[in-house]
């Protein structure tokens, strides 16, 4: 940064540097794991769903992940295979199937995620209340910007 105030492209390379490198950390755990970028990504959804507290689809799963539903039955296969979701019948409609994490599959992010947490939570104590409100504020609209950029058409 060239001042005390950085600009806004200056933001946006600094964002797209901290993409870079929780790309790279989310790869490294993907290769350490045997794991598809993608089965990463649905480990993300499923385990955003089930801190939500709601019940996951497989349909909702591939929605989420842009899925076509023979490549979210592939995903689920795999992730399966490996041990770290089941398919289960949902409690409040027998009918409906619902995609959840195993114990071990919680456990390992954790594991594997604290080092990160630990030091993002380091970074993060050094704001004030204000600088974080601030902080959250400036991520929530670069997520709705980003998201506005990815839904326009591609040249």
């Amino acid at each position: 940064m060239t001042s005390d105030t950085p600009s806004a492209f200056e933001l946006m390379v600094l964002l797209r540097a901290l993409n870079v490198e929780a790309d790279r950390f989310v790869e490294r755990f993907a290769a350490v794991h045997r794991l598809h970028r993608t089965d990463v990504n649905a480990l993300v959804v499923i385990l955003d769903a089930l801190q939500a507290g709601r019940p996951l689809s497989p349909g909702e799963l591939g929605g989420a992940l842009n899925l076509s539903p023979p490549a979210t039955t592939a995903l689920i296969d795999r992730l399966e295979q490996v041990g770290h979701v089941e398919r289960r019948r949902s409690i409040a409609d027998r009918r409906k199937v619902e995609v959840v994490l195993n114990e071990q599959a919680i456990e390992l992010a954790g594991q594997f995620f604290a080092p990160l947490g630990r030091h993002l939570s380091d970074a993060i104590d050094v704001f004030t209340a204000e600088e974080r409100r601030v902080i959250g504020r400036f991520l929530e609209r670069s997520i709705n910007a980003t998201v506005a950029a990815r839904k326009e058409p591609a040249p």
